[in-house]
């Protein structure tokens, strides 16, 4: 089984950018496609940035495309969000994830978080004056 530890988070001003990492030990990522999950107070767990990896094809949360990139170092076995001009909006609990399905292809499937299976413990964002 797949362990996620994510790191990155913390408290930044609106307008200001974080980079989010997800290190996996255990398995190597080119098993799973990989995505970003994000829970606010009071809010339903929602899909961020999701990669697969039979073709590197992404999907992005329309509301955030253009802001949060997503991105995967296989020799580090490590997957990156890099996240852009952040509003309050943005602050939640962000998670990794992993779905055993590796052939997702995001330019013509949404991603869907009943498809994750193993999840890391999440790392905190706070964005606020």
């Amino acid at each position: 089984q797949v362990q996620l530890v994510e790191s990155g988070g913390g408290l930044v001003q609106p307008g200001g950018s974080l980079r989010l990492s997800c290190a996996a030990s255990g398995r190597t990522l080119d098993y799973y496609s990989i995505g970003w999950f994000r829970q606010a107070p009071g809010k339903e767990r929602e899909a961020v940035s999701c990669i697969s990896s039979r073709d590197g094809s992404t999907y992005y949360s329309a509301s955030l495309k253009g802001r949060f990139t997503i991105s995967k170092d296989n020799a580090k076995n490590t997957v990156y969000l890099e996240m852009a001009n952040l509003k309050p909006e943005d602050t939640a609990v962000y998670y990794c994830a992993t779905d055993p399905v590796w052939v997702r292809d995001y330019t013509n499937e949404h991603c869907r978080v009943a498809d994750f299976t193993s999840w890391g413990q999440g790392t905190q964002v706070t964005v606020s004056s």
